[in-house]
This record gives C-alpha cells, sequence and structure tokens, in this order.
C-alpha cells in the first residue's frame, strides 16, 4: 500500500508505511545517515500531512519489521491488547494527536489505553506534534514503580546516583555515592556503570553498596550496570542483587548484538522476582519492578540492524520506540533513554537532541512505562550545557520520573557529559518537586545525619 499528499501540484508518494515513517520524521543527522530522511522540508511536510491522515487500524495490518523474520515484532503483535485500543480504533494519527492535547485526555483514560497502543502508532503521533506537544501531553501520564522507593509519584522528581570510575575503585565510587547521598541524589537507583564486565568485581561492588545500605538503613536499590549474563553469575555466587540491568534496543537483531534476546530478559527477570528483595513502600504495596533497562536513538542503526540492507530502513525513532514495546513486556523498575550518548551521527546537535528527548519520554509514558532521561551529549557533538540544561528544564515539566545525578555531570569513566547532584536539586528547586518519599523521610531521620557525621572521616565510610 502507498500513500500519497499533494502541495503545490506536486504530489509526494511514499510506497510503504515504513517510508512514511522515515519521510515524516523531524530530521536528525542518523536518518540522513541511513538515507531515509525527507529530501526536503517540503517533502517532510507532506509526509507528515499524509502520516495524519493514517487510520491507526493501519499499524495492525501492516509492519514495519516483518514478523516472521524479527520476535521484538511478534511481542508487539501477539500481546496488542485489543479491548484497550478499542475506544480508538477509529482515529487516524491526526485525531489521536488533537485528542491528546484535549481534555478528554486524562490520566485514567490515558492509563487504560496504554496497553492498546503499539509503539509505532505512539511514534507516528509524535512526530506530528511541536516541542509544547510533546510536554504537555507527558506531563498528564504518571507512571509508578516501587522497590524499596516509589518513583514516578506527582510532584516528585528522582535521581539514578551515578557514581562511576574509571578502574572501579570501591573507594572512588564509595566517595561518589557519599557525595550524591548527601546531595539527595540515589533515590531512583545507585547503579555503577562498571569498567570492566568481570562477575567478581560485579559481585564486590554490589555488596559494597548493600553493606552501606544497610548500616545507614537508606531507602534505596542498587545495581551495577554489568551485561545481564554477568549480573545473573554474580547472582548465582551469592550477590545482593536488586535490580537487574540490560541495555535494549527495538529489533531482535539488535538486540543480538547487546548479547540477549527475550528469553534470556524473561529468564533473569524470573531470577531477579524470586529474590523478592523489594521493600513496604509508603503505600503499603512491595515493590516488585526488578528491571533496568536503557535505550537511544540509533542503537539499530549502529548495529547495522535497521533492516535497510536491500530496501528502505527504518527510521531510528520508531525502532527506538520498539525498544519500549520490550521493556513494557517486562514491567521494569526504571527505563533511561541515553538521549545523546551515542554521537551526533545520530542526533547531530543541541536541536535534535533535546528534540529526540523529548520524544523519548513522551513516547515511552504513553506506552505505560517509567521514564527517565539521561540529559547528556558526547564531546564531539554541537551541543553544550547550555543546550543540556533547556533539555533537563523541558523534562522537568514534562513530568520525567527521574534524571542522573553524576558527580560534576563529568562522566571520568564513559566519557561523556551528563547531569550533576546539583542540577536535581535545581530542578527539585524551580518546579517545586521533592524526592521518593521514602528517601525523603530517610533524608529528614537519623539515618541521614549518622552518614553526614561519618563524612567527616570518610576513611571510615570506605571500609563498609
Amino acid at each position: 500500500m502507498s500513500f500519497a499528499h499533494t502541495i503545490a501540484n506536486r504530489r509526494y508518494t511514499f510506497g510503504s508505511l515504513r517510508e512514511l515513517l522515515a519521510k515524516a520524521t523531524p530530521l536528525r543527522s542518523g536518518d540522513v545517515l541511513a538515507g531515509i530522511a525527507a529530501e526536503s522540508a517540503e517533502e517532510r511536510v507532506a509526509a507528515q500531512f499524509a502520516l495524519a491522515d493514517l487510520p491507526l487500524a493501519h499499524f495492525l495490518s501492516e509492519q514495519v519489521v516483518p514478523y516472521e523474520d524479527d520476535e521484538v515484532t511478534r511481542l508487539i503483535v501477539d500481546t496488542h491488547n485489543a479491548g484497550a485500543f478499542a475506544p480508538v480504533r477509529s482515529f487516524t494519527v491526526g485525531e489521536l494527536r488533537d485528542w491528546l492535547l484535549s481534555d478528554e485526555a486524562t490520566l485514567e483514560r490515558l492509563a487504560a489505553l496504554g496497553p492498546g497502543f503499539t509503539p509505532e502508532m505512539v511514534a507516528a503521533v509524535s512526530k506530528l506534534m511541536r516541542v509544547q506537544d510533546l510536554i504537555a501531553a507527558a506531563a498528564k501520564i504518571r507512571v509508578v514503580t516501587r522497590f524499596r522507593t516509589t518513583v514516578g509519584l506527582p510532584g516528585r522528581l528522582s535521581a539514578r546516583l551515578q557514581p562511576n570510575h574509571p578502574t572501579d575503585s570501591p573507594a572512588g565510587i564509595a566517595a561518589s555515592i557519599l557525595d550524591g547521598l548527601l546531595l539527595g541524589s540515589g533515590d531512583a537507583v545507585i547503579g555503577v556503570n562498571p569498567a570492566g564486565d568481570g562477575v567478581e568485581v560485579t559481585a564486590q561492588l554490589l555488596r559494597m553498596m548493600d553493606t552501606l545500605r544497610e548500616r545507614f538503613r537508606i531507602p534505596v536499590q542498587s545495581c551495577v550496570l554489568a551485561h545481564i549474563t554477568t549480573q545473573m553469575a554474580a547472582l548465582a555466587h551469592d550477590a545482593p542483587v536488586d535490580l537487574l540491568f540490560q541495555s535494549i534496543a527495538g529489533t531482535e537483531a539488535a538486540n543480538r548484538s547487546f548479547g540477549v534476546n527475550l528469553a534470556l530478559l524473561t529468564e533473569a527477570h524470573e531470577a531477579g522476582q524470586a529474590l523478592k528483595r523489594g521493600a513496604v513502600c509508603v503505600d503499603g504495596q512491595i515493590g516488585s519492578n526488578i528491571l533496568y533497562f536503557e535505550t537511544g536513538q540509533g542503537s539499530a542503526l549502529s548495529a547495522n540492524a535497521h533492516y535497510g540492507a536491500g530496501g528502505l530502513g527504518v527510521d531510528q525513532q520508531t525502532l527506538e520506540a520498539r525498544a519500549y514495546a520490550v521493556a513494557r513486556h517486562f514491567r521494569p523498575m526504571l527505563v533511561n533513554t541515553v538521549v545523546g550518548f551515542i554521537g551526533p551521527e545520530y542526533l547531530y546537535d543541541g536541536k535534535q537532541i533535546l528534540r529526540a528527548g523529548l520524544e523519548d519520554h513522551f513516547c515511552g509514558k504513553l506506552l505505560g512505562l517509567p521514564m527517565g532521561c539521561d540529559v547528556c551529549y558526547t564531546n564531539h557533538a554541537e551541543a553544550d550545557q547550555d543546550d543540556m540544561d533547556t533539555l533537563l528544564t523541558l523534562l522537568g515539566v514534562a513530568g520525567v520520573n527521574y534524571i542522573m545525578g553524576v558527580p560534576g555531570a563529568d562522566d571520568v569513566m564513559l566519557n561523556y557529559q551528563s547531569t550533576s547532584f546539583h542540577d536535581a536539586l535545581y530542578l527539585r528547586r524551580v518546579l517545586g518537586l521533592r524526592p521518593a518519599p521514602e528517601f525523603e523521610a530517610w533524608m529528614e531521620g537519623d539515618g541521614f545525619g549518622r552518614l553526614a557525621l561519618e563524612a567527616r572521616h570518610p576513611e571510615r565510610l570506605l571500609t563498609v
């Protein structure tokens, strides 16, 4: 099936849903690199007009990645909730955009519709939205998850404490953890990206963080962001595993490049659930969301897994939304779009990074995911910290669940620029937001006071 729209007596035709979605995407360097971007602003507008008139139901009959070739497509199709989709089945993509911005799109209705949307539907509607639309619609949606803290409640903003170290020094990591806790970060997770991927280092860091947590009775969850098989091996050696982490993508081939598939993720999810390490949270529910996923636009293209060989590839933003279908299946605690991390080959400058971050946040939340964002850029991108301040503030207005807390906003191990503990304080202060309730109560109690006293003698902390 083809799609068409005429502008100024010129008729633009798009030969497939895959091509239509690619040509309708706001400009970004990754799609130009893949050879699938619109050739002019006029062609992009024509594609957006054609996309706006496309019935949502069409997405159930045409797949951008073949069903028989890809387990992510099979997951999307086989788990689609037709009952949840029924209220908007007659809508076009353009009508869905208008409805999302209307007063009829309430928190309750959006939550009920989430299981009925496919990732391609939400990617499509995001392509018709300006920045304020992405913010206004996402701000209506709350997705709440629990482990030892409750993340995503209205009026709250959490932070992942990211205490990375270039040699995985426990002393250096502990110092960064101390710094972050004293500045109010860590209520989303204390998550270390290890420089190596060994089981011994992973288990050592998990034990160090868990001992610190128990010593000061801190209501946090920890994670070492090694490969998920490494974390499972540490778990098998009785390491105190809270959240299990993995990077994921929107095609089976891209996930294969990460060394994972749906079966492995299912095995890890079941192993983590069996530990039952979650706590009773403020609402009386026991925390049971135990997976932490990271994604990023361009990951499939960088792995040559965007289905571009022998035909028109899938655009990177649609593939990013498909990664959220994988995440949604496992009811994760946290999902984090690492928006500018891959580099300018995929998101060239601050403008493209800003747009992508807001798209990812909107699409993930509309699909029912607890979205956070690593507001970040690499040093060779045409971006700077002012761009990140803008995206950080806009995400706060849009209701992002959490951001990153990196010492000095400069990750000395991964070598990229992110947000700091002070950035989380800024956003909470200007928007009147607070940490997760369990963590906030700890900060006001004796445990935080004892930690602050011990901080005068940091050598004592490093013995944990």
